[in-house]
Parts: C-alpha cells; structure tokens; sequence
C-alpha cells in the first residue's frame, strides 16, 4: 500500500528529498511550495550584475516528479495527521517533512514567488546599480563579500566599501582562510570597515540609487555612496507552527530535532535545512546532507525498521566563497581537519556556474 510523504518547502533540502522518495514506487509524494520554480538562489547575487544570467536560477516544478504532486500553495499550519494550505485545501500525510528554509534579504534571496516577477526585481535592481559609482555594503558575512566580488567582476572601477561591527572576517574559519580573503579583496579593490557600524541609517531605502553620506561609530569616519545593500538578517520560516499544533520553536524559530531528524515527539514527522535547531551554519549543502538522511529514515520505516540514519554536524565548518566566478576562497572538510582551498577549487565547485549544473541534473532541465 502506497504511504503518503508530504513535503512542505520545495527549497534545497526539500527539493533533494522528494526527488530521491519519488523514484520508490510504495511513496506518494507530494510537495507544497508556493513558488512556480525551484529558485537556486546562490545566483541570486550575480544575476543583480548580470541579468541576463538570471534565467539560470530557475527550474520549473512542472515534470520534476515522476509520480509525485507538486502544489503550488503555502503552508499555513501543520498538525501531526497534514498540512493546512493558504487556499484552504487540507493535505493528509502519512510522513511529513517540514523544509520551509529561511528568508534573506534581498537580493540574495528573492522576495516574489513567480519566476517573472523575481526577474523583473533583478533587473530594476541591476539599473540602479549599474549606475551608482559608489557602493556601500552593510555586512561582511559571506553575501556582503560575495556581492562585492559579484560587482567588481563587472565594474571593476566602482568604489565598494563592506562595513561590519566585527572586527574580523569569518571568524570562526582557518586564519588562512582570512588572509587569503583579505589579499584578494585588496586585490579587487574592495574597501573594508571593520569593527565600526553606522551611527544613522542611510536616508536611502537598500537596492535604490540615491547619493547619501553616513558617518561611522568608530572614528567618525563618513561615507559617501550612491546605493547601498543590507548584507545580514536571515530569519527562519516557521510562521506556520504559531498556532503550536505540531509543536513550539525555539526562540529563533526553529524546531527541535533529533539526530535522525524527527522533529521531537513524533516518529513521523521530521524537519530538514534552516528550520532545524542542528548547530551549524544554515547553507544549502547541509539541507541536502538532511534530505539523504531522512529519504534513509523513511525508507526504513516503509519497510517496517528502525530510522537509524542519523545526522552529525561537521566539527568544523565548511564553505565555497566565491568572489566572482574565478575567486574566492573555501574551506572543506578533510582527515585531517579543516582544509582550506584556494581561488580555482572554489571556482570549479561553485563560483563559474553556481551549482547551475548540479540542478540542471537534478531537475531534468535542458
């Protein structure tokens, strides 16, 4: 008898899940997700440069599963037996997998759900851009620096300045990891402003071209640009569990799982990606290493075993920080601990196609 699997969020973790269950021909998958396309948002950042790469982020859901459903629909709320959706439609589920993700500021993650709309958000974002001289980026995590690389790729002449209250880049990565950033963004010409934050907003809204001055905490120092982007503030998207039928998040929104990655409390239920409370940094690589456990742990249970696939965060981290599609730096787990990569690894994994290939694989796209 066929058992129903349904997949709330159709993002990385939750795309990857209900492609391996839909091979398996005892599961009936079903995925909600309120986009009209898989969105690879690790594009996002250069098809703001670039627009005419923009059509490379997208991968219909239409034929991305052989057997399974697709529902174009956003969860409103989850019990233990299924899903609520926004339209009113009640889903039942056998097994359910809750990969919602989290929200970015834009542009690094769109805002709009339709494929058409988030491309003509990029372009209107890409005119006034190309035409400020002066960029101001407020966060030097991984998306300030990489939308500072982005930029300077196409215009190598406009003045970036990357500001952060931190007094160091990634700090919890390989000091030769920060020495290698440090080089190269010099290297580009990329401004850096560490330890200091504005004493003011811009008087600007973020992505709008406009000249403004600003002036810093540390020193005084003031700042001159002509656009500027908000590089930080990810929140989870669990907006769904306020009502506490399936269960309560964290503080931060998360929910808390075990290391099979059951959502606590339930054997049928599990949560994979950002709305987990796995101690790690939220990336797309480590929703797809939840996914693999889980398709394990559901299998398992369908042929009347034990979950016993379990998920253990790396001791150390990992990243592939592209600067531009020939830059960048990385830091990958290794025998011996964590290794750091240089400019061409990062380049050949990620930074010259942005995993586009990966999901034209996985999507069956031409």
């Amino acid at each position: 008898m066929s058992r129903k699997v349904v997949v709330v969020g159709g993002g990385y973790g939750g795309s990857a899940l209900a492609k391996a269950l839909d091979a398996e021909a005892d599961v009936e998958v079903v995925l909600v997700d309120p986009r009209d396309a898989f969105f690879n948002t690790a594009g996002s950042l250069r098809s703001v440069t670039r627009p005419d790469w923009g059509s490379n982020m997208f991968f219909p859901y239409s034929g991305f599963l052989t057997r399974g459903t697709v529902i174009r629909d956003r969860a409103v709320s989850v019990d233990p037996g299924g899903v609520t959706l926004a339209s009113g439609q009640r889903v039942e589920a056998d097994y359910l997998v809750l990969a919602t993700g989290s929200s970015y500021t834009y542009p690094a993650k769109p805002v709009a759900d339709s494929t058409e709309q988030v491309l003509d958000d990029l372009r209107v974002t890409h005119k006034e851009l190309a035409g400020a001289e002066r960029v101001l980026i407020l966060g030097a995590g991984p998306v300030g620096l990489e939308l500072a690389g982005e930029i300077k790729e196409v215009w190598a002449h406009k003045h970036v300045t990357v500001l952060d209250p931190a007094e160091q880049l990634l700090p919890s990565f390989e000091p030769e990891l920060r020495q290698s950033l440090h080089r190269q963004l010099d290297e580009l010409g990329v401004h850096l402003r560490l330890g200091t934050r504005l004493a003011g907003p811009p008087a600007t809204e973020p992505g709008q071209a406009g000249t403004f001055t600003v002036t810093t905490t540390a020193g005084g120092e003031d700042i001159t640009a002509d656009i500027w982007f908000r590089a930080y503030g990810v929140r989870v998207n669990s907006d769904y569990l306020a009502d506490g039928r399936l269960t309560i998040p964290t503080p931060q929104g998360q929910v808390r799982v075990t290391e099979t990655l059951n959502v606590r409390g339930y054997d049928h239920v599990y949560a994979i990606g950002d709305i987990t409370d796995v101690p790690e940094a939220k990336m797309a690589g480590y929703a797809m290493q939840h996914a693999e456990v889980v398709a394990a742990n559901i299998l398992a249970q369908l042929r009347g075993e034990r979950p016993t696939a379990a998920y253990r965060p790396l001791p150390h981290p990992m990243i592939l920080l592209p600067l531009g599609p020939r830059g960048g730096v990385g830091q990958l787990p290794s025998p011996d601990g964590p290794a750091v990569v240089p400019a061409e690894t990062v380049s050949a994994y990620k930074g010259a196609d942005l995993f586009t290939g990966r999901f034209t694989e996985q999507f069956g796209a031409s």
